[in-house]
Formats: structure tokens, sequence, C-alpha cells
């Protein structure tokens, strides 16, 4: 083995695309290489001591916002012990403002952007010479036909027990400034038929569990109605066995053929993650992002209605323009619409991504370290700000947790005088006041409090308790229960391996 791949990833349950895409394309080097990932939140010892075992000449880190800190000093350790091995990085959070980073200075070159070409034809410079005389190399962007795909290195173990990532277009014709992929000029798909005999060898290997990582999912109907109808012939063949596939869609683009498909999907085999992000036409027209609120709401709607598919939407907290009144009504506005989850963000200054440019006129301030969280606008002070973080933890312990089913409409209309977003705004600060705690705080005592809360605002404490006790007992066999109702991914993980032990 002579040159590594590795990163740092988030969860064991996710398995790095990109590093796989780049073992895919290593040509007459693909022999020499080889894949090893690491979790945040491990040692940096025993990480470089496995590293190091097979004495790599090389090794490739992919570098993303949620490792960088970890990796950086990864990097640092391994320059100190073994100095000549060479370290290349790459991935979106050293694609930018480059010059500046300490984990780039520590390392011997960089790969921006798009790594599939450049990154096999700088190893071959190392390896073989002539020396690289450049530290940083930008990234050649080739046509997508001639990429390898990579879906035959998840291993069995990946697809026993991880969530296997997929692609069939990269890229985004949208320009909304707080993401990455609006520094992109368009989408570009994959050669479709190719892409689904790939996924067909990973359904016949065992793979059950499919995350689609591309932006606009819903945007070519052609291609993504033959994707359904691959998943559709799958559940149909195998209906003991389904699949469950996750797609990310552009919240006002559902024609009524898209819908006919998706209402053929049973429950638990279809997720769509559907970025709202707000629902303010000033601030959608600040950060360049388009979307007719209207068509957007209506589709929502109709799909909490008329189908099975399980809705994960997004709303950014933060964004120039939106205060705090105009951020509860678009939360209050979505909730009317009753999806699954609604996953509140705050928003984070992507390094590269153009939302930099409102800085001076919106007084956005971010903490300077990763995930480079926004801490206050001209809209919204410090405090504030930190009120709407904890509500955001709160809500993923109460509503998205699907553990409070009884007892968050009483939380909601807490005060028949106040909104929605404002009766659980309370309850946030309470709960903050009394606890001094956002994360490990158990379930029982989150009950209890919870219970507690409703009493000061004028419920009978006996009936406070019979709601929550009513939760509890639809919660016998918690973890059973929500896998079964949901099809979360752990579950479906777990029958893959099912699957792989018998085939």
């Amino acid at each position: 083995m002579t040159i590594l791949l590795s990163t740092l990833n988030a969860r064991y349950t996710h398995a790095s695309l990109g590093l796989r895409y780049l073992q895919a394309n290593m040509g007459d080097l693909q022999d020499v290489t080889q894949l090893q990932e690491f979790v945040i939140g491990a040692r940096t010892t025993d990480m470089a001591e496995k590293l190091l075992q097979n004495k790599p000449r090389i090794i490739g880190f992919g570098v993303y916002i949620w490792n960088v800190e970890e990796t950086t000093k990864l990097v640092a350790l391994l320059k100190r012990v073994a100095p000549e091995v060479v370290i290349v990085l790459g991935g979106p959070e050293v694609s930018y403002e480059s010059s500046e980073q300490s984990i780039v200075q520590l390392a011997d070159y960089l790969v921006t952007g798009w790594g599939d070409v450049t990154f096999p034809q700088l190893c071959k410079q190392i390896l073989h010479g002539p020396k690289p005389l450049m530290k940083i190399h930008a990234g050649v962007q080739p046509p997508l036909a001639e990429l390898n795909m990579p879906y035959d290195l998840y291993t069995e173990d990946d697809i026993k027990n991880r969530t296997l990532y997929v692609e069939a277009s990269r890229g985004c014709p949208f320009k909304c400034e707080f993401c990455l992929s609006a520094l992109d000029k368009t989408a570009w798909p994959f050669d479709l038929d190719k892409f689904l005999s790939e996924l067909e060898s990973l359904h016949a290997r065992g793979a059950r569990l499919f995350k689609f990582v591309d932006r606009t999912f819903n945007l070519n109907i052609k291609s993504s109605l033959k994707i359904m109808q691959f998943f559709l012939d799958k559940l149909e063949a195998y209906p003991e066995d389904p699949v469950y596939a996750h797609f990310e869609v552009v919240p006002d683009h559902l024609p009524d053929a898209l819908k006919e498909g998706i209402k053929k999907f049973p429950a638990g085999t279809l997720q769509f993650e559907i970025g709202i992000q707000s629902f303010n036409p000033d601030v959608q027209t600040l950060v360049s992002r388009k979307q007719n609120n209207e068509k957007a709401a209506e589709n929502i709607r109709w799909l909490c209605e008329n189908s099975h598919a399980h809705l994960h939407v997004d709303l950014i907290a933060g964004l120039p323009g939106e205060d705090i009144a105009s951020f509860a009504q678009g939360f209050d506005r979505l909730l009317e619409l009753k999806p699954h989850e609604i996953q509140f963000g705050i928003l984070k200054r992507l390094r590269g991504t153009p939302i930099i440019r409102h800085t001076e006129t919106y007084g956005l301030v971010f903490d300077p370290h990763p995930p480079y969280t926004i801490l206050a606008t001209d809209r919204i002070d410090f405090n504030a700000m930190q009120q709407l973080v904890r509500f955001a933890r709160y809500w993923d312990l109460i509503a998205n947790s699907g553990r409070f089913a009884h007892t968050l409409p009483l939380i909601l209309h807490a005060s028949a005088s106040d909104s929605p977003f404002a009766n659980f705004m309370r309850l946030s600060n309470w709960l903050y006041a009394t606890t001094d705690a956002t994360n490990r705080i158990a379930l029982e005592r989150l009950a209890v409090l919870v219970a507690q809360w409703l009493v000061t605002e004028g419920m009978d404490e006996e009936e406070a308790s019979d709601v929550l006790r009513s939760d509890y007992a639809g919660q016998a066999n918690t973890k059973l229960k929500a896998q079964a109702a949901r099809k979360t991914e752990k579950a479906l993980l777990q029958r893959q391996a099912q699957h792989m032990a018998v085939s």
C-alpha cells in the first residue's frame, strides 16, 4: 500500500462517497491505494498509529466543516512523527480561503474543488516525478461520462451497517448564497442507464438504504420518474424486503406525473428533504433564492395529505434581513402544513459562499471557529440568537423525536393569545433557566420538566401528567415502535445485515 485515502466521518454509519470516487479513479495507482475512515471523536494518536501501520507514502485527507479541527490535529501529529509521509488535502472546507488555514500550512499539497482527475495526477508526480512545484492545485472538472462510478467499492460491511450515498447528478442550477452549490453554474447528470445499473448491482448485493446527495432530485422530471420507478419495481418484486430512498427535492416543482409516482410508495420507504429556509420574499431575494412560496406550501400540504413520504423540511434562522418576528411567522406557517419534521437550522458561513457579501450591510457576526455559526445580525442580537439556538435543540428533543406526540399540541397552544412559535419559545427559555443545559437531559427528566411547565401555564397537574403518561404508554418498546413507524436508517441497516446473512 502506497497511497491511503482517509477522512473523519461525523458518524460510523456515514460512508464517504468522495473518497470512494477518488479510489475508483486512481487508474494504474488503484492497486496501491487503500481507504481508511474514522469517526470524529477518536483519539488522534490512535488514528495516526492506524494510518502509519502500513507505511504509506501519501495520505490524502477529505476535509469538511465537521472534521477540520480534528483533522488539523491529526495532520500536525503526523508531520511530527512521520514527516516523510506526504499529506495531500482536499474537500470543500479547504477549497476556499485556503491560505489562511493552519491545516493547509501543515500539509504538503492541496487539491481544490473536484479531485477525481487531479488527485491521481498529483500522486503520480509525487511518486515518479517531476516533483510538483506548486502546493495548491486547482481540480480539473471532467465530463461525468469520463469518471468511473465508485459503487462497487462499497464493501459488504458498508452494505450491512452503513448508509449508502449515491448521486444521479452533480451541481445545482440555483444560486442560494448560503450554500456552496451557489458556485455551480448548472447541474450535470450522470448517464442514467449506467447509474441505474450500479444501483441494480448494489441491490443484488443486499443494499436496501439509498441516500441521494443530489441537490435537485426533481429538477429533471423524466429522470426523477425513471429513478423512482426503479425503486417501485424493487418494492413490487421484494415486498417483504423493501428498499428505502432519501431524496432532496425542490419544494415548488412537483408536477402531476411526479405526484402519481410518489403516491405509489408505501409507508416507510420514501423520505424527502425539502429546503424552505425562509418564507420571507425579501430575504429570499437578498440571498438569491428563487422560490414560489405559495406553490411550495401547496406541495408540502399535498405530500402530507396524499402520500406516505416522510417529510423533513428545513428552515434557517439568522439569514440577512430576517428578524425573529419574520422567522417566527415562517415557522408557524410551516407548522400549519404539518410536515413530519421541521429541521430548525442556524445559518453557517461555509467558506467560499457568497453570503459573506452581506456582512457589513446586515451586521453579520459569525463564530470564527467551525462550523462558523451566525452569532448576531443587525436584527437579532447575540442573546436572542442564543435563544434561537436553544429553541432548535429543544425542538429536536421534543418535537422531532416523536416522543411527545400527544403533549406537543398542548405546548404549541399553551396560550391562545400567543403563536405556536412564541409558546414553544417560552418553554425553551424556561427549560434552559431550570436546567442550564440543552443536552444530556434524560428522557424521563425531560418529560417531568415539560409537565411542570404545562402546570405553570395553567394546566391541571393531573391532566398534564395523564398526557405525558399517554405518550409514555405509546412508547412501550420505544425504539422498536419508532423504527417500525418511521423506518429509520438504523432499522434499515439492521434489515440489510439480516438480508446479507442469509443471502
